[in-house]
């Protein structure tokens, strides 16, 4: 009888932290880049501006304590790249070459939450994300004696898999149409309102082709300021 009747706790209070599921919207600015290095180091110089917005469940796990938030957003990422002198002579060109890929990103994050306030708490998650590339922009502008020009071209994806790499569509030339990794992020809430700042280690590498030293290094990295709404 104490088993059944823990059972019935048990799942009164799991019914309980469902009722108090909410859904929430959330958007903001991005700083990405690319990494340099095999060890993930990147160029500060190389960052890029964009933003993200998207939707969150958040539901409680412990309430007020724990909660687990998937979300599903549409950002951008990617990074610029500079050679030569803005104030160059007649001889060396000014040559900026920026990549902007746009992902349907999924996280999927275990929030921590401590209260600091009635209607306030500090929280921390972790977790990982997955994302689908689906548009993006290659840009290159060339300045050499005060004449600029400039050219844009869509990116490129495969059609990869992440249970196949051996597609018939890859290329040197391409992205790879699968990113993955994790986030990590801390924040606040008051009352329905959130803000909070995540960064975002891509661990897949970016280009289609071989996995070799040639392109093996570059991996997408996020940082990025919210701000939500939860209903």
């Amino acid at each position: 009888m104490k088993k059944i009747i823990l059972s019935f706790a048990a799942l009164a209070i799991s019914f309980g932290a469902m009722s108090q599921v909410r859904v929430g919207v959330k958007g903001g600015w991005n700083l990405s880049s690319i990494s340099v290095d095999n060890d993930g180091s990147v160029d500060k110089d190389r960052s890029l501006s964009g933003y993200h917005i998207g939707a969150i469940v958040d539901f409680p796990l412990i309430k007020n304590v724990l909660s687990f938030q998937p979300g599903v957003f549409y950002t951008t990422k990617g990074a610029k790249l500079t050679s030569g002198d803005k104030d160059n002579d007649a001889t060396v060109p000014y040559v900026k070459y920026t990549t902007r890929p746009q992902y349907i990103e999924v996280p999927v994050n275990f929030i921590g939450k401590i209260p600091v306030g009635e209607n306030a708490r500090l929280f921390a998650g972790v977790g990982p994300y997955f994302a689908f590339g689906v548009a993006g922009k290659n840009k290159v502008s060339s300045t050499l004696a005060g004449v600029t020009t400039s050219s844009e071209s869509d990116i490129k994806w495969d059609d990869d898999t992440p249970f196949n790499d051996g597609d018939p569509d890859r290329g040197l030339n391409k992205y790879k149409r699968f990113d993955w990794g994790g986030n990590l992020q801390v924040g606040a809430e008051f009352n329905h309102f959130l803000v909070s700042a995540q960064y975002g280690l891509g661990l897949g590498k970016i280009n289609s082709g071989g996995d070799d030293s040639r392109n093996e290094k570059n991996k997408n990295r996020v940082f990025a300021v919210s701000v939500g709404y939860l209903f």
